[in-house]
């Protein structure tokens, strides 16, 4: 759940978050144990149809968010084919290229202040040992939230990058994106006590 809330309004906007994520990890525990790659096969069909049914542009998002994971699924089917099961291969790529693409739809669908509030209710028992619902909450929509942003940023010190050198950046942007990582989060901190905490 590396994503936003999609512009792209659709029928799935208007279904409670709690139900898109019982959905999703029914869905889960679907994917899991299929091996066969026909029926692996079968359930991204599904997801695909449904992607579809939300709308081309909306069909098109979706997919363009699920691009990073091709080298992924391509590494995983080699690695199976070299060990001589390339059926399991394809079945486990495309079980998590399925599984993220199903978790992307509950995101793209479902505004951040929908799942902080979720969470708050699912987390309140934990209260009892100490742990802050409201901060926990705060904490995973603070992931939602700065992960595609550090993306973003990593992908333009590997822009940088190229256009000093001729090599690929690989492990040389770590630290420059580390600092980076930190310096958003300092400013974060600064915004939350500026604005009473939590």
């Amino acid at each position: 759940m590396l994503t936003l809330t999609s512009p792209y309004r659709t029928v799935l906007h208007r279904v409670p978050a709690g139900a898109k994520l019982a959905v999703l990890a029914g869905s889960a525990l679907v994917l899991l144990p299929l091996r066969d790659p026909f029926w692996v096969a079968g359930v991204m069909a599904v997801v695909g149809l449904v992607y579809a049914g939300l709308g081309l542009r909306f069909a098109r998002h979706g997919l363009a968010l699920l691009r990073p994971l091709w080298i992924f699924a391509l590494v995983i089917v080699l690695w199976q084919a070299w060990r001589g099961d390339l059926g399991a291969g394809f079945a486990i790529a495309g079980k998590m290229l399925a599984a993220v693409a199903l978790a992307n739809l509950v995101t793209l669908t479902t505004q951040l202040a929908q799942m902080m509030a979720l969470v708050e209710r699912l987390a309140a028992p934990l209260a009892r040992v100490g742990v802050a619902p409201r901060v926990l909450a705060l904490a995973m929509a603070l992931v939602i939230r700065f992960t595609p942003v550090l993306m973003g940023k990593a992908e333009m010190l590997t822009q940088a990058w190229r256009a000093r050198a001729t090599g690929r950046a690989g492990w040389r942007i770590v630290v420059p994106l580390v600092l980076v990582a930190l310096d958003d989060a300092d400013h974060v901190a600064e915004a939350l006590r500026a604005r009473g905490g939590i």
